[in-house]
């Protein structure tokens, strides 16, 4: 499984980038709650180790295990809604052996494995009707699973992925023209559906978190309290910020305007002690992560290594996007994580074990002559 690489192929800027986006969660979250700060750092450091370890391994010898990581993530979702913990309504944690977890954060990362895997093995067929059936057929398990728990946002993000993973992997366009000319109109349906009084389609928290966005004066006290709020926090810190774990009384984390600010609402945190230059560079970060892992999927030796590279560079952009967007009130409450930055060793450890795959994808990539290292 290990082969010999050159240390000049091994992509430290990603590293570099990604430990830096780290630190600043790290900083985040002790000025949100102190007593969490010790514990992401070293769910940080974990995970670094586990990065490092995976990035000496090859990517291609690891995924022949596919059919078992689909098995396994399969297991831990089904544990969730047997045995899983409760926490605020949803049942979406696991305790195995005294750990405590979310399969659905590990669940993105198996996901883009087995089926990097999967694709590449019926890649001549991704044009038929029948690879295209059966890889949303072992789609669907995980994603009613995932929604049972319930966790829409989660679903979101990982149907989101699917796509990714599956429009790299070469699915034939009129596929593509197909799933948004049925998509569209569904989706327009569907918002009506869920805008009246009696709808069935999504529980009655989630139904009053969109009507919040849509109407956050009516929701004030209620639903929207927290994201507006946010977005209070995040112009009071104007260009500088008020300062790194400020004492002001009337700050977020000070006055406790949101519930667990360290999780879905950090990025009010950074906006608020940072500024719009604090907010800018994680924005940046997120950016620029995200597009080394596009530039290594480009250069893949094989396109398995271009699904998992483009679809971790897709978890962490759209799931950053998603986030920022929920703060600065762009989008409904989702209660997504920011990727590197939210308090959550699971989510934390699941990002970065896929860097470790991406940077094990760097260090095979082909070379300028097309010829894998």
């Amino acid at each position: 499984m290990l082969k010999h690489y050159h240390i000049r192929d091994y992509d430290f800027k990603l590293i570099v980038l990604v430990v830096a986006l780290t630190a600043v969660g790290v900083l985040a979250i002790g000025s949100a709650k102190e007593s969490l700060q010790s514990r992401q750092l070293a769910g940080a450091v974990f995970g670094f180790f586990l990065m490092l370890v995976l990035s000496l391994f090859d990517y291609s010898v690891i995924l022949k295990f596919y059919w078992i990581m689909y098995a396994a993530n399969l297991v831990l979702l089904y544990l969730v809604r047997a045995i899983g913990v409760k926490v605020a309504g949803a049942q979406r944690w696991l305790n195995l052996f005294g750990i405590q977890f979310q399969p659905s954060e590990t669940a993105k990362i198996l996901l883009i494995l087995f089926f990097a895997q999967f694709i590449m093995k019926h890649r001549e067929e991704m044009g038929t009707l029948k690879i295209v059936g059966s890889c949303v057929l072992l789609f669907v398990p995980s994603i009613v699973l995932i929604l049972s728990q319930p966790d829409l946002s989660t679903s979101i993000m990982v149907v989101i992925l699917f796509c990714v993973v599956m429009f790299v992997g070469g699915v034939s366009w009129k596929y593509v023209i197909l799933a948004i000319s049925v998509a569209v109109p569904a989706f327009i349906i569907a918002l009506t559906l869920i805008l009246q009084p009696e709808q069935e389609i999504l529980n009655d928290f989630q139904q009053r978190r969109i009507l919040a966005w849509l109407y956050p004066d009516q929701y004030s006290d209620t639903e929207a309290y927290q994201q507006n709020n946010s977005m209070m926090a995040i112009g009071s810190g104007m260009l500088y910020g008020k300062g790194y774990n400020t004492n002001e009384i009337s700050s977020v984390k000070n006055g406790n305007f949101i519930a667990e600010v360290e999780t879905d609402f950090i990025y009010a945190v950074i906006g608020e002690e940072f500024g719009f230059v604090g907010g800018c560079v994680v924005i940046v970060l997120l950016i620029f992560i995200s597009f080394e892992c596009i530039m290594v999927a480009r250069k893949a030796k094989d396109l398995a290594g271009t699904i998992i590279a483009a679809g971790v560079a897709a978890l962490i952009g759209f799931q950053g996007i998603l986030n920022i967007a929920v703060a600065t009130g762009a989008s409904p409450n989702t209660g997504i994580p920011l990727p590197f930055v939210s308090y959550g060793l699971t989510s934390v450890v699941s990002l970065y074990i896929g860097i470790g795959f991406v940077l094990n994808i760097r260090l095979q990539c082909k070379n300028d002559r097309g010829v894998s290292k």
